[in-house]
């Protein structure tokens, strides 16, 4: 799945998008794994709500500020988002019951961009058990 971001930093919901790759699969039971090949961007489940999505930019500023000394930024201006994504981890694993992907009431699978804007692939891989 193709992804345009917008910001320098944000989560992207993509909770919708899983669902239907896991429906048009046909696969009932299994597991889907949704990952990122980009190493300045994550994947993260937790709940959709604008505070609490504003919490978590702010916890990864806080953790790791963009605007400190960093070695790679020698390199790349963006050491910042590399760390970032070192504490987010780039892939979920979702179980799949009944041909849908089990998540809590409350769960929803983000895009995380880190080094935005830009264009980001997002893989989904269903495996049927």
């Amino acid at each position: 799945m193709d992804i345009q971001t917008t910001t320098q930093t944000e989560l992207i919901d993509i909770t919708d998008r899983v669902r239907a790759a896991v429906r048009e699969s046909g696969i009932k039971d299994g597991i889907c794994v949704i990952s990122t090949r980009h190493s300045t961007g994550s994947i993260i489940i937790n709940e959709n709500e604008r505070g609490l999505r504003n919490d978590i930019l702010d916890l990864l500023e806080n953790l790791i500020p963009e605007n400190k000394s960093y070695a790679h930024n020698q390199i790349d201006n963006n050491a910042h988002a590399h760390l970032r994504a070192v504490l987010l981890g780039m892939s979920e694993t979702v179980p799949i019951e009944d041909g849908h992907p089990v998540l809590g009431t409350w769960q929803s699978i983000f895009f995380v961009e880190l080094d935005g804007p830009r264009k980001r692939t997002v893989n989904i891989k269903i495996v049927e058990s």
